[in-house]
């Protein structure tokens, strides 16, 4: 073996969604950890999926269908850090379609997601600022030179890039000002052929060319000024870094208390700053420095909680069910269903994609979690390998071994075969309690096997990364 199979799965949890064990098997046998690592920053090494054959077999124009699609090629993509970080951006950037209903926009936004987030921070911010979508949540195309609107200005300071604490309220209405003109084309209008998407429009006349002071520097600033200057500031290193590390690493306390909270890893927080702005904000370069670090690799041990998303994308990448265009993914994030408003599967749990429920993106972490959340989660992942039919449930049930092994080793192999599930003393303990139970029941070898790995599969630690 070339690398250590419960390091990699580590790190194919955090960076991807999980790796299915034939996965794990050959990751380990042919490259080191170090050689994985390049694989996931630079994706491009990779075929992509076929948007056209997703698109093919999941038509329609509901936000379920698209959600549906997205959910597809998490689970199925060769380039899973490249989906992770479309994730992540729209967790930090977040636009939701609740307010604007124009499905194009907020489709083609994580697609843009896809296309920029291991670029740099000054293109994702500038394209981030292009996009009609965000243009609309946070009412841009209200922002007149005679009329200013700070909604944007003060997000992008505030929530976007350097954080509370960092700009005065003066920096918030240079910002704005810099931003007047920027706002979209009209779409034509919706009947009778469906929804048209929309466009970046500047609109000259409408902007503001007066002289500005925007942290500490004058100028006829425009956005792309504004974004410049952001990009450049040791605030914004430090305040992405954080980003990245709570939503790869460890989770942090909740954003708006970051001006206040310390950071959990002060240290891991300005190495990965250091890589930041020495690299003039390239996000690979963090990347694979985070990736490559002792405090990723030892954080193995933290017990993070998976989001909705990162839960339900990895039982499906575990199972197997969706490995082809197979009718249903979508029904995860059904919202009605027989014209009867019907909580999807990942709504209960606390995460609509497409649409988040503030300009604060979802409070992550032990936030998650709740009564209410956890019974569902639990319930989620027991009936998904429910099925032992389904192609991924049937290879760990063949590889798990025989209820007659030790069940110490059964049990051991379940965890193996989960993708490196880490559990408590207590959980181990009891799942080899059952796996002995089980041996000593008359039930078939076969069924007595599936038991066992959905119950370790069902356990409360698998809801951790």
């Amino acid at each position: 073996m070339k690398s250590e199979r419960a390091l990699v799965a580590h790190l194919m949890r955090r960076a991807g969604f999980g790796a299915t064990p034939s996965e794990l098997d050959k990751l380990t046998m042919e490259k080191t950890y170090e050689e994985i690592v390049e694989d996931l920053v630079t994706p491009e090494r990779f075929p992509a999926l076929d948007q056209s054959f997703i698109d093919r077999y999941y038509g329609g124009e509901q936000v379920a269908v698209h959600v549906g699609k997205w959910l597809y090629r998490m689970a199925n993509t060769q380039r899973p850090l490249e989906e992770k970080m479309s994730l992540f951006l729209h967790h930090v950037f977040p636009v939701a379609w609740g307010k604007g209903e124009h499905n194009p926009s907020i489709y083609n936004e994580i697609d843009m997601f896809r296309r920029i987030g291991l670029t740099d921070i000054r293109t994702i911010l500038l394209e981030l600022s292009h996009d009609p979508a965000m243009i609309f949540w946070l009412d841009n195309n209200e922002n007149h030179k005679d009329e200013i609107n700070e909604n944007y200005g003060r997000e992008l300071l505030e929530l976007f890039s350097l954080g509370v604490g960092n700009y005065t309220e003066d920096d918030i209405k240079a910002a704005s000002r810099a931003f007047t003109g920027w706002t979209f084309r009209q779409p034509l209008s919706l009947y009778p052929s469906g929804n048209y998407p929309t466009e970046f429009e500047f609109l000259a006349d409408d902007h503001d060319y007066g002289e500005k002071i925007f942290l500490g520097e004058t100028g006829t600033f425009d956005g792309g000024d504004i974004i410049d200057i952001i990009a450049r500031q040791p605030a914004t290193a430090r305040f992405i870094s954080r980003h990245l590390y709570n939503f790869f690493v460890e989770d942090e306390a909740q954003v708006p208390s970051w001006n206040t909270e310390p950071p959990r890893n002060a240290a891991a927080i300005e190495k990965m700053a250091s890589v930041f702005t020495e690299t003039g904000g390239q996000m690979r370069p963090v990347l694979r420095e985070m990736f490559n670090s002792d405090f990723f690799k030892q954080a193995a041990d933290f017990k993070k909680v998976k989001s909705p998303t990162e839960l339900v994308v990895g039982v499906v990448r575990q199972t197997g069910e969706f490995n082809s265009p197979t009718p249903g993914i979508y029904q995860f994030a059904l919202t009605t269903l027989d014209d009867s408003e019907v909580e999807s599967t990942m709504a209960v749990m606390g995460q609509k994609l497409l649409n988040p429920p503030t300009v604060e993106g979802w409070h992550t972490g032990r936030e998650w979690i709740d009564s209410g959340t956890l019974s569902e989660r639990i319930r989620f992942v027991e009936s998904q390998f429910e099925d032992v039919s389904k192609p991924g449930v049937r290879e760990m049930v063949e590889r798990v071994g025989s209820l007659h092994d030790d069940p110490a080793h059964l049990v051991s192999r379940c965890l193996d075969l989960l993708g490196g599930v880490r559990v408590s003393r207590h959980t181990y303990d009891s799942l080899v309690e059952y796996a002995r139970g089980l041996a000593s029941m008359k039930s078939g070898e076969s069924a007595g096997v599936h038991n066992l790995l959905q119950m370790t599969a069902s356990t409360v630690d698998y809801q951790f990364e």
